[in-house]
């Protein structure tokens, strides 16, 4: 199973770990991230984590196929909980909605805290996750964002250090990738833009949601002023 093929996004979440030591895979599927980071050289090895017993017998069967036994431990998990403080460089959870992501970090900060940085990918809820970030001592570092079949997705890396954003319009569509000018970005506000103007010329609303649409239409303005 050497040289996995990975979709856009994991080869993104790959390319954002940087640690280059021991990789807590929370919520590991398949474990084909860790596998690949291993195999890259990218990561001195992997714990592959998840709460479920059959990804993580998938996840064990692949590692086997990979001959990846000696550097990738499967371990049952209900998030973080089972892993030991200091054990991994990176703590990498991806795939997971932003409310269950923070839900899992804040139950297992100690442990969180002893890592060197996060590999976060959240599915839904970002602003959440950046909120969470920078209220527990974390700043953003890098931020990618990519569209695959259709859908964008965000990576986030972030290590220890304090870091607020102005602006809530940060949070929700991501200050570090406004001032990167990311063209994913650029591409999902346009988007958004015409979805809220589509809305307000064609459809009866109330004028409380009518409030809510324009709020958002002029965050949306003021992030794609940033990126140009």
């Amino acid at each position: 199973m050497n040289n996995i093929k990975l979709s856009k996004r994991l080869e993104c979440i790959v390319s954002n770990v940087k640690s280059g030591g021991i990789v807590a895979d929370i919520g590991c599927d398949h474990a084909f991230t860790s596998i690949c980071l291993v195999e890259r050289k990218l990561a001195k090895g992997a714990i592959a984590m998840d709460i479920n017993k059959e990804p993580l017998k998938r996840a064990k069967k692949h590692i086997t196929e990979a001959g990846m036994e000696e550097y990738i431990l499967t371990r049952l998990s209900d998030g973080a909980k089972e892993l030991k403080e200091g054990e991994a460089d990176t703590i990498l959870i991806s795939g997971l909605g932003g409310a269950l992501i923070t839900d899992i970090l804040s139950k297992s900060l100690n442990i969180i805290k002893t890592s060197e940085e996060l590999v976060l990918s959240p599915q839904s809820e970002i602003y959440l996750v950046r909120h969470f970030l920078h209220d527990n001592g974390f700043k953003i570092v890098h931020e990618d964002m990519v569209k695959e079949q259709g859908k964008f997705y965000v990576i986030i890396r972030a290590v220890q250090g304090e870091e607020h954003y102005k602006e809530e319009a940060g949070y929700i569509y991501g200050e570090y990738l406004a001032g990167t000018k990311n063209p994913v970005l650029k591409e999902f506000l346009i988007k958004e833009q015409k979805r809220i103007e589509n809305i307000l010329d064609n459809f009866v609303i109330q004028e409380k949601r009518k409030g809510t649409l324009l709020k958002e239409y002029n965050m949306i303005k003021s992030i794609l002023y940033k990126t140009g």
